[in-house]
C-alpha cells in the first residue's frame, strides 16, 4: 500500500462504497469490504494530511509562521 497512489486508493474506495452501497454482498464480503474501506480510507486520510502539512511548509513566511491566505478561486487573483 506505500507506493499506491492517493488517486487509486480514493478510487478503489469508492468503488468498495457503490459493491456495499448495492446490497448484493454476502455477511463476511461486506465485513472484508468494510475492513479494506476502512483501511483505504486511512491511507487516503493519512495523505492529504500529509500534502496539508507540506503545503503549510511552503507557505511559512520569513519568521516562520504560517500565512494563511483565503483560496483564490480565480485564475485572475493570481499575482504571476
Amino acid at each position: 500500500m506505500a507506493e499506491k497512489k492517493f488517486e487509486e486508493a480514493l478510487k478503489e474506495l469508492e468503488e468498495i462504497v457503490k459493491k456495499m452501497e448495492s446490497g448484493d454482498l454476502t455477511l463476511e464480503e461486506s465485513l472484508k469490504s468494510f475492513e479494506e474501506g476502512v483501511r483505504l480510507s486511512r491511507f487516503c486520510s493519512k495523505r492529504l494530511d500529509e500534502a496539508e502539512r507540506r503545503v503549510e511548509i511552503l507557505l511559512k513566511n520569513e519568521e516562520g509562521l504560517v500565512d494563511i491566505k483565503p483560496f483564490r478561486e480565480s485564475d485572475d487573483d493570481i499575482p504571476f
